[in-house]
């Protein structure tokens, strides 16, 4: 990793601050830039999304996506962290934590409005971000790929009941604009602008003309990574500010789940023996969550001050700084995990197919 990668936590933070901060003293420009959005799918972050990720959809080959097939006990570990145990787990710490052991410090007509915030946070997995957090792990980008079209796939058919069975509604209004839009801004533009330029490229300099623009083009995503953040905490100062404490208490269940969550993954890819470049995106896949999505459904369905939007909104504040620490563990794991899943017979893809 370079310098500035292994001191990333530390600028999460600064920009976490900066951004509260400048919300605070500038709320007319986050207001503004807030508002530039389509079926509340704000289109500053979707272009800033575009920059995390063109970089590294470019080191996709599509003619090797057949190729995964190979590890579809790594798909099957993340589809069932992901739609079995996720929704499920986070309903069961949400009852837990905030409707017994917080409730009395909590807000008693918000308790509820709070616990539903955190099931709709849970069932939408990631899909963009995975790909830095992937990248960071030097997961296997063809398993990551196909493991977030599948996830995207499976998120418009099942999102809504899913949440509405946890929820106990009959029915469900899912901002089904938002969820689609929000595929094809993050996942299908960004892959087609990758693509095209990965074969125009290749058709006029080869694999390195391809491999100085990634050396060109390697800081981008993470400084596109910390000015989304900036707008985003910007965004959400306010509420930040005037809760503290219940964002403390939250942060609480949300905290066990992406561990619970990425940790069990982990385990269970070292089990069926997949090679860690596949085991370190299932687990990051397994434990993130899509936050886009999950505020513009809870403001959606509860309003833009309920409870179940400032759980969301605490989603997002801690979505960052948990994901580096899971990938930390991840890299620091990796002679560990390697040696249990040699046992198995896994054979890791050798680098240059890495990233």
């Amino acid at each position: 990793m370079s310098t500035f990668e292994r001191y990333l936590t530390l600028w999460v933070a600064l920009c976490i601050v900066a951004g509260i901060a400048l919300g605070h003293v500038m709320p007319g420009f986050f207001h503004a830039v807030g508002a530039a959005e389509i079926a509340k799918v704000n289109l500053p972050v979707a272009v800033l999304i575009w920059l995390m990720v063109i970089p590294m959809l470019l080191k996709i080959d599509f003619a090797s996506l057949g190729h995964v097939g190979r590890h579809w006990r790594g798909i099957g570990v993340t589809l069932f962290v992901n739609w079995a145990v996720k929704p499920l787990s986070m309903a069961a710490l949400g009852w837990l934590f905030i409707g017994y052991l917080f409730r009395p410090s909590l807000p008693a007509d918000q308790v509820d409005s709070y616990i539903a915030g955190l099931i709709i946070l849970a069932a939408a997995p990631c899909t963009a971000m995975v790909f830095v957090w992937s990248n960071l792990t030097r997961g296997e980008p063809h398993f990551t790929l196909s493991q977030v079209a599948l996830n995207d796939t499976i998120m418009v058919v099942a999102f809504a009941p899913i949440v509405g069975l946890l929820l106990g509604l009959s029915a469900i209004t899912v901002p089904w604009g938002t969820l689609v839009l929000s595929v094809v801004l993050y996942i299908v533009i960004p892959v087609v602008i990758a693509q095209l330029v990965r074969r125009s490229l290749l058709a006029g300099g080869g694999q390195p003309a391809l491999d100085r623009l990634l050396g060109t083009l390697g800081p981008v995503s993470l400084v596109a990574l910390l000015a989304t953040l900036v707008l985003l905490f910007g965004f959400q100062g306010e509420q930040i500010l005037a809760q503290p404490a219940v964002i403390g208490l939250l942060a609480v269940p949300i905290l066990i789940q992406v561990y619970l969550n990425s940790g069990l993954a982990y385990l269970l890819n070292r089990a069926a023996g997949e090679p860690h470049c596949v085991a370190g995106p299932s687990a990051l896949i397994g434990a993130s969550n899509f936050f886009e999505l999950a505020v513009a459904a809870a403001i959606s369905l509860f309003g833009f001050n309920s409870g179940a939007a400032l759980a969301t909104v605490v989603g997002v504040l801690i979505e960052v700084p948990v994901m580096l620490s899971v990938v930390w563990i991840v890299n620091r794991s990796q002679g560990w995990y390697e040696r249990g899943a040699a046992a198995k017979g896994a054979v890791r893809k050798p680098a240059a197919r890495e990233v």
